[in-house]
């Protein structure tokens, strides 16, 4: 019995930011001194390292688990399944439900309950909850729901990843331009009589120096209240921590599954920065002795969504699936990777047949 996707679905918000709309901002560093170069140098220093152009930011009456159940919808419609046979919904985000006119975070009740009852699902026996894992949240909730499949306690599970990042953002923090907001969802279930499935899995936390790499702090603006907290994030250290422990983790989720780095058809890795994440795929192939990586290998909608955190991933598979990102298909029987580093530190893959 293989743990198989059978519908995917996403949420895209409606509201456009394009790097020019940050040009109006007074952007100060971490030690709260004023940034004098001039915000359209900034805005474009920022696009030729990240690569984004746009992201995409929820209305203000929408909210996470708002977005998380329009996702869900989609992707049980996809599937084509019952919604009262969901044994799991497992819900992967970082700051919940943020309350309007204020940055405070409110996850209780959780926003698998919440998505749950927005889905209208009356069976007791499906059980909702959520993940914080950082943004690798939606690969760690399909490791967990693969878990309870092939040990026979869930027999379907809806995964989402779903963020409202626009709402703990510091306008004063260069960093405020990476994040995004949106949600992408999945139905996984067991499978008999396919070869198509989960094949592996890797995950690791490292939590000692690299435990505030992400965090709640203070604004960058001298006078801002310090009793209100927003995203903040080490930008080099993150780097440098992904680059050293994301291709390894990649390598032994392949090594794992027994197949070659030849026959990884698609790398669905979380759209973080796009210089960043060629430079893990880079790594992951000389991992294997190999200088070039193939074209067409990672697809990217970085570039006009931002980095929409744990939903990165379940939006970037199902436009892919559903044929809607331009040069990329993906086919019955491809071997296909998916990877992501996120707040912890944590990092994690699975490699997947389709």
């Amino acid at each position: 019995m293989k743990s198989k996707i059978t519908g995917v679905g996403c949420y895209i918000p409606p509201i456009v930011k394009t790097n020019r709309d940050f040009m109006v901002n007074e952007f100060y560093d971490e030690h709260f001194a004023k940034i004098q170069l001039a915000p359209e140098v900034i805005a474009r220093k920022f696009e030729s390292i990240t690569g984004i152009q746009e992201r995409r930011y929820a209305s203000a009456d929408m909210q996470c688990s708002d977005m998380a159940t329009l996702a869900a919808e989609e992707a049980i419609k996809d599937a084509g399944c019952s919604r009262e046979e969901i044994d799991q919904i497992i819900v992967a985000h970082n700051f919940g439900d943020v309350i309007k006119h204020t940055i405070q975070t409110d996850a209780v009740p959780s926003i698998a309950s919440r998505v749950k009852h927005k889905l209208g699902i009356q069976n007791p026996n499906c059980v909702a909850y959520d993940v914080l894992f950082g943004c690798p949240g939606w690969v760690q909730g399909m490791i967990q729901a693969h878990a309870f499949l092939q040990v026979g306690m869930a027999k379907r599970c809806l995964v989402i990843g779903a963020e409202a990042l626009s709402r703990v953002l510091d306008p004063h923090d260069r960093d405020s331009m990476i994040f995004a907001d949106g949600a992408g969802a999945s139905i996984i279930e067991l499978a008999d009589n396919t070869t198509s499935g989960i094949l592996s899995m890797s995950a690791q936390s490292h939590c000692t120096d690299e435990v505030d790499y992400l965090h709640l702090g203070k604004s960058n603006f001298p006078e801002s209240d310090p009793r209100i907290r927003y995203v903040k994030m080490k930008g080099r250290k993150v780097y440098e921590y992904a680059i050293k422990h994301v291709p390894l983790a990649m390598k032994d989720c392949i090594d794992k599954a027994g197949v070659s780095i030849n026959e990884i058809s698609k790398i669905f890795i979380h759209q973080a920065n796009e210089k960043l994440d060629e430079a893990i795929v880079r790594e992951l192939y000389k991992l294997y002795g190999e200088t070039t990586m193939p074209e067409h290998l990672m697809p990217m909608n970085i570039h006009k969504l931002g980095n929409s955190s744990v939903a990165t991933i379940p939006t970037l598979y199902s436009m892919v699936k559903k044929g809607e990102m331009n040069g990329y298909r993906i086919s019955e029987g491809d071997v296909v990777l998916f990877a992501s580093v996120g707040a912890g530190m944590n990092i994690n893959a699975i490699c997947y047949r389709v």
